[in-house]
């Protein structure tokens, strides 16, 4: 399994219309295009935000990043121009233990 997590911090202003958008928009339509196998979006402090994208292989995230980050990218840009900051980064699973 390969996990792509992306964090965002986000202006407290933007917010709640970040969260809105984040899940009836944004993750549906990344979900629906078949290349990760579980998605979950989590929020920590205030105007804090996580989402891991989890893929069964590494060949399934090169095909999101090479054929859907970019639209994706330029929507999230569209509705949130200033404000949200996001850093991306991929995580390789080496271990699970549990469920």
């Amino acid at each position: 399994m390969v996990t792509y997590e992306v964090q965002v911090e986000v202006e407290a202003y933007l917010a709640e219309g970040f969260q809105r958008y984040m899940v009836l928009q944004h993750i549906p339509e990344i979900m629906a295009t078949g290349c990760f196998a579980a998605i979950s979006f989590e929020r920590g402090a205030p105007g804090r935000f996580r989402t891991r994208y989890t893929a069964e292989t590494q060949e399934d995230l090169d095909r999101y990043l090479e054929r859907h980050t970019r639209r994706f990218r330029e929507d999230l840009q569209k509705h949130f121009p200033e404000g949200v900051n996001p850093r991306r980064e991929t995580w390789e699973s080496i271990q699970r233990w549990g469920r």
